[in-house]
């Protein structure tokens, strides 16, 4: 994605030669820098590559929250619409006697 909008590469960097006329540069001194810049720009690499993981997944969560909340306001609007039914005598009966088993168990 960022890649289009850089000019250098680590290896362009590496084989960079430089011309030297009489009042030249002082090699060691160039090779330093040019190895603090590639150091430099691998972790900018490394950088750019992790926020770009890091975002698919975020965008990927995302995505599958926002699906997850559709349904779930699906489910609400149908819940909304259609009446709770009555409880039976089977479902009391079926309550009270899981409370009985909770309360006589922890005694």
């Amino acid at each position: 994605m960022y890649q289009d909008r850089i000019l250098l590469t680590v290896k362009d960097i590496l084989d960079k030669n430089f011309k030297i006329d009489t009042r030249g540069f002082r090699p060691q001194e160039v090779d330093k820098f040019l190895d603090m810049v590639i150091r430099d720009y691998e972790e900018w690499n490394n950088i750019v590559s992790d926020l770009e993981a890091d975002k698919n997944n975020l965008l990927t969560e995302n995505m599958k929250l926002k699906q997850e909340m559709r349904l779930l306001k699906t489910k609400l609007d149908v819940a909304k619409e259609e009446p709770a039914p009555a409880p039976t005598n089977a479902d009391l009966l079926r309550r009270l006697s899981n409370l009985e088993k909770i309360i006589y168990e922890k005694e």
